[in-house]
């Protein structure tokens, strides 16, 4: 039996979907396997933070003795980032404001999920409110680094990232609004999907976003341990699904590659991956170089559109009376250790107000995308853009945090090869290719624009197969 539970620990959801249809496996034993799992591993890693066990056995015995039509996801177990409304479980943005803000109906993509069959497990740590790259917050705590407890698990997505890492669900949802997919995945050596500009409802997504421009930054999307996984996931959620799309002749799209410099931090060994991966593409399709439009200016653009407002509206909804003065709240915690409000968070909203653009600065701003959208539109109509997700893999603990929300504007270094997908609404998936020096995983992310999906997914799956892909973490077994 340990055999059958690692390798369905390892298994993708794919996989998963089709042995139960097969008989091979039954729902209840592969929810079984994950849930002894997770009680194993979370202790150390902190990525489960409300858990639905009983309810999910029941469910599976219900799979098991279902018949007729099934869906896609039947008796699939999956976890659900916490920033996700479930029915009957806790959405609480990590803050202790909202311990106890139970929820009485689902979010739309998770409506969805459950009626493809999907069987959610729990919900996955986020940092307060989704606004850093790294999960912390005064709630639920810290979340550890699959491969490394002593790493960050990146955020806002860390909780799925790391659970995933080591195994504990078939496969997942998060949501990337500044990289809060394409982070985790990178750093835990999971495959993630962020979709493209109001591709999926956040229906029932907390917080919700009240800025249009900042809609058109969130992609809400899939994470597991295959790029099957992934289109399997986006066609369940997705607006549009892959399939609904004309195919696409890969060999038919230009691979661009961002040009050598040395403007943007990139370690030794990452260069070295993209290398690789490149001269690998170069025997089979059309590989070039170049800066694409505006890719200097997104990191900017990415901090001011999400400075709109100068966290107003995340004031509202963090503080204890709907109010508070961030600089009191900042310093209480770094001097006397007491704040309701986590200091990632704090110190983010201080820079909300620092960098919020004026009225006449969001006309230039609107004016700018207006112009980007249409130039890409025809940039990338046969054209996959490959990049790096982060300067190097999962750092210890607090050192991203510090590099995005530095006083000395560092994100403008550190942020560009995330922001761009962000600022202009594109999907991007992530896969992982290598490793560095300490084994922990480095990806790459494939991103295009709307529409061209099924290229970008074509892809990953060539990639995948050549190159690491998903390898389960066993350092928590």
């Amino acid at each position: 039996m340990n055999f059958i539970k690692r390798d369905i620990l390892q298994m993708d959801a794919t996989s998963i979907a089709k042995e139960i249809r097969n008989g091979n496996l039954t729902s209840l034993e592969v929810t079984q396997a994950y849930i002894t799992h997770i009680k194993r591993a979370n202790p150390s890693l902190n990525t489960l933070v409300e858990d639905r066990f009983d309810e999910a056995l029941a469910e599976a015995k219900e799979k098991d003795a279902q018949t007729g039509e099934r869906g896609a996801l039947h008796g699939v177990p999956i976890s659900i980032k916490e920033a996700y409304d479930v029915s009957g479980m806790k959405t609480t943005g990590g803050l202790v404001k909202w311990k106890e803000r139970i929820r009485n109906s689902d979010a739309a993509v998770v409506k969805k999920l459950k009626q493809a069959g999907a069987i959610i497990l729990g919900k996955t740590n986020t940092p307060e409110l989704c606004f850093c790259q790294e999960t912390d917050n005064t709630l639920y705590g810290r979340t550890n680094n699959a491969w490394d407890k002593t790493r960050t698990a990146g955020g806002s997505s860390g909780g799925e990232g790391a659970l995933l890492g080591v195994g504990g669900a078939a496969l997942g949802i998060g949501s990337d609004i500044g990289g809060s997919i394409r982070f985790p995945s990178h750093f835990n050596g999971v495959i993630g999907f962020k979709s493209g500009k109001f591709q999926v409802s956040e229906q029932g997504h907390f917080p919700e976003t009240t800025e249009p421009l900042q809609s058109r930054m969130l992609g809400l999307g899939p994470m597991g341990k295959s790029v099957c996984d992934m289109e399997l996931m986006y066609n369940i959620i997705a607006e549009n699904s892959v399939k609904e799309i004309e195919d696409q002749e890969i060999h038919d799209y230009t691979i661009e590659f961002l040009t050598d410099n040395q403007i943007y931090p990139l370690t030794y060994t990452t260069t070295s991956i993209l290398k690789k991966v490149k001269d690998f593409l170069k025997g089979s399709f059309s590989v070039e170089q170049n800066t694409p439009p505006y890719f200097e200016e997104s990191a900017l653009l990415w901090q001011e559109i999400m400075s709109i407002g100068g966290g107003k509206s995340e004031i509202n909804v963090a503080f204890p009376s709907g109010q508070g003065n961030v600089f009191l709240e900042y310093a209480k915690k770094k001097v006397i250790g007491k704040s309701q409000v986590h200091p990632y968070l704090s110190w983010a909203l201080i820079g909300a107000r620092l960098f919020k653009p004026s009225h006449k600065r969001q006309m230039v701003i609107r004016n700018i995308l207006g112009e980007g959208d249409r130039r890409l539109d025809g940039y990338l109509n046969n054209r996959l853009l490959i990049f790096p997700v982060y300067h190097t893999a999962a750092p210890k603990h607090g050192k991203v945090y510090k590099e995005i929300f530095s006083i000395r504007k560092t994100f403008l270094k550190y942020m560009p090869y995330i922001a761009y997908a962000n600022v202009w609404g594109l999907p991007a998936l992530t896969i992982p290719v290598g490793t560095d020096k300490n084994n922990m995983p480095i990806s790459i992310q494939i991103m295009s624009k709307n529409g061209n999906e099924s290229a970008i997914i074509q892809l990953g799956k060539i990639l995948e197969a050549r190159f690491r892909g998903y390898i389960r973490s066993t350092l928590f077994d």
